[in-house]
């Protein structure tokens, strides 16, 4: 069965019944990146044993959470094997602001280590048995979003990538040579993080890239993460309209590139 049609019946069964589809596993899985160890997550149905398209996820700044696991999950339900990286290291999960910021800066400081990291998630997701070969994609929320650009930017094999509200700017726009698939953002149209000329220098990074950006208009930053609250007045809030949207668009953007 094609991707497209799977994602579709999967959708419709799971709308009507979701635990009649759904039979997620989670695992978490200890891995390495150097002498680093890093506490991953995966998410899988196993109502089937057949190799499926995999999805690396990457965390917000506030390290891997509740909130990327269940994006994990709704990936399983989708039929994907997802992985969601650990960019921080075990352990390290920030929860004051300034925290997150300073553990965030630090990889955003340092985009050589920031790809090996997220290049050694990507090899624990790729060597899975249940991942089909030449169908995987990475998606990244806010710091996560800077994160999976960064991987596309440093060649990595993967069909595509998928920012959602994430940073864009990079000190090597000249490597968007190495791009081998395509990119989708999702972009809160009103984020006063991400300014016009970070928007306007990502166009032009992209020019000879296969890539779609998708402007929210009344969204800002963190719009697809409901405990972001409702006010966007603070620059970071949840837009449910938004959230919808950016899923849907997820999900044509993955029947696109694993259709082949």
């Amino acid at each position: 069965m094609k991707l497209t049609a799977f994602l579709s019946a999967a959708v419709a069964l799971a709308a009507l019944n979701p635990s009649a589809f759904a039979k997620i596993k989670t695992e978490v899985v200890e891995y390495k990146d150097g002498d680093t160890v890093c506490e991953g997550f995966l998410a899988w149905d196993d109502a089937s044993d057949k190799a499926r398209p995999g999805v690396l996820v990457v965390q917000d700044w506030t390290g891997l959470g509740d909130y990327v696991k269940g994006r994990a999950q709704q990936l399983a339900e989708l039929g994907c094997v997802a992985f969601c990286a650990d960019i921080y290291g075990k352990g390290v999960r920030p929860t004051d602001p300034k925290d997150c910021g300073a553990q965030a800066g630090k990889w955003k400081a340092d985009r050589p280590a920031l790809r090996t990291r997220v290049q050694a998630g990507l090899a624990v997701l790729v060597k899975n048995p249940l991942v089909q070969k030449g169908k995987v994609a990475a998606i990244g929320y806010c710091f996560g979003g800077t994160t999976v650009l960064e991987l596309a930017r440093s060649g990595a094999e993967v069909q595509g990538v998928v920012s959602f509200h994430g940073g864009l700017s990079t000190p090597t726009p000249e490597d968007a040579k190495n791009i081998k698939g395509r990119v989708l953002v999702c972009h809160g149209a009103d984020d006063p993080f991400v300014k016009a000329d970070e928007v306007a220098a990502f166009h032009k990074e992209m020019a000879a890239v296969k890539y779609k950006f998708v402007p929210y208009p009344g969204a800002v930053h963190s719009f697809t993460n409901p405990a972001a609250g409702d006010d966007n007045s603070k620059g970071a809030a949840y837009n449910a309209a938004a959230d919808k949207a950016s899923w849907a668009e997820m999900k044509e953007f993955f029947a696109l590139i694993f259709a082949k």
